[in-house]
């Protein structure tokens, strides 16, 4: 008898993201705001009698092998349950491959949660983000949704306070960004710095890349600033701004906070930062790139405003949505169907 089960797999947006020195695992550290969006793939996930895991997929890049995170997820949950099956996972792939929105984190979750749901099995919550974690940086953040601080590697995860969705446009270029390939730029970038600034001797044998990040503080200064007005101030009070209610997801961004990977992304990739500029022309409020990239997105004051830009983008010729924020119960009321 097989079992079938069917899951959204939502996107995720980086409100913020700076970049911390290299540690002794290969990994950086990483202060992010993880913020799930209304986008998403489908997963289809069947389990029967058996043993194997088959992955099926139009889009000719998302691999077929183990590599694939939904592979890998489903291969460790079965362990984890102590339980033998022939898994068939569908991906219906709607996000794009390589975007900076966490499509492929995204699948390995809904697969996880659709394999459960197949074999009417549940592990246990800390079971579960184990699993996520050892499989890839940004999959614990699926395992919450809705606005999540993010930090060491990414995959430590904290829910924050949700508030009011807000209404975005994702322009997605036709370029793959390596992030592998961004932190190398980063970490050669913070070195040249390093080196232009130094004053010690120049007899020094070894230049080391400066082992805190500014800029990590600053948004760390930033965000514990906006949740304090947030949990400080009267719901009624907080939203109005001159008369009308505001998001008062704005009074994050506004804080300044950016994305570290746009120093190394944009000089090489011309395009997005051009896609940048086209959101802001087109009424964003705050649009900047999504993790390591090729994503982009930009926050509007309405939804009708949003359409109107996604509209205007793509009669310039940007492949662009308009979509908007999930709140943590969106995400979960949504993401198994």
């Amino acid at each position: 008898m097989t079992t079938t089960a069917v899951a959204r797999s939502f996107a995720k947006i980086n409100l913020g993201l700076y970049i911390g020195p290299p540690r002794a695992d290969g990994f950086h550290e990483l202060l992010t705001v993880y913020q799930t969006i209304g986008l998403h793939d489908v997963i289809r996930i069947s389990a029967a009698r058996g043993r194997g895991i088959e992955i099926r997929c139009d889009d000719p890049r998302v691999p077929r092998d183990e590599s694939n995170t939904c592979s890998r997820i489903v291969e460790k949950v079965l362990a984890a349950l102590q339980m033998t099956s022939r898994v068939a996972i569908e991906i219906e792939k709607r996000l794009p491959v390589q975007g900076g929105l966490g499509g492929a984190s995204a699948n390995a979750v809904a697969a996880l949660l659709g394999l459960e749901r197949a074999l009417r099995k549940r592990l246990p919550a800390t079971e579960r983000l184990k699993i996520a974690a050892e499989v890839g940086s940004d999959l614990p953040l699926f395992l919450v949704g809705g606005k999540v601080l993010g930090v060491g590697r990414g995959e430590q995860v904290y829910p924050l306070p949700d508030l009011p969705p807000i209404a975005c446009v994702v322009v997605t270029p036709e370029v793959r960004v390596s992030t592998p390939k961004a932190f190398a730029e980063w970490d050669r970038m913070q070195g040249l710095k390093a080196f232009s600034t130094r004053t010690s001797s120049p007899f020094e044998p070894k230049l080391t890349v400066p082992a805190a990040s500014d800029k990590m503080n600053k948004l760390g200064r930033g965000l514990s600033a906006w949740l304090s007005e947030l949990h400080s101030s009267a719901p009624s009070d907080f939203l109005k701004r001159g008369g009308r209610a505001e998001n008062p997801l704005l009074e994050l961004v506004r804080a300044g906070i950016e994305n570290d990977f746009e120093q190394v992304v944009f000089p090489e990739f011309p395009e997005l930062r051009d896609g940048k500029r086209a959101l802001e022309h087109a009424g964003a409020k705050y649009a900047s790139l999504s993790g390591s990239g090729s994503a982009l997105y930009g926050l509007f004051a309405s939804r009708e405003a949003a359409e109107r830009a996604a509209a205007k983008l793509r009669k310039q010729g940007w492949a662009a949505q308009a979509t908007a924020t999930l709140t943590r119960r969106q995400y979960w009321s949504r993401v198994v169907g």
